[in-house]
């Protein structure tokens, strides 16, 4: 995280950022069923999916993801793209340690 923060140019802020979401995370703002992991790979893109759709942040060096490019990826006969984003989430995912323990 330190590191990240140096290369996106916010120095601590990203560490502070990660510690509030954690906080509040951490509480009961989670919904019934939600399950919140921490990993520590370094971080290519963000996948966010529902059914057969993902968006995916990808994350630019020296860039804040908020000015990073989004793709809206939906599955479809014969490609392969959203497969490759699912298996990279499943394979952080695995990795991860549920937060709270």
């Amino acid at each position: 995280m330190v590191q990240r923060g140096r290369d996106e140019g916010v120095g601590d802020s990203q560490i502070e950022r990660c510690r509030n979401a954690i906080h509040w995370y951490s509480s009961k703002l989670v919904p019934a069923g939600a399950e919140i992991r921490l990993h520590q790979t370094v971080l290519y893109n963000s996948i966010y999916r529902s059914d057969d759709q993902l968006l995916v942040n990808t994350h630019a060096y020296g860039q804040p993801a908020g000015d990073a490019p989004v793709l809206h990826l939906r599955r479809v006969a014969g490609g392969d793209m959203v497969s490759t984003y699912e298996r990279s989430f499943e394979k952080t995912w695995d990795e991860a340690t549920p937060l709270g323990s």
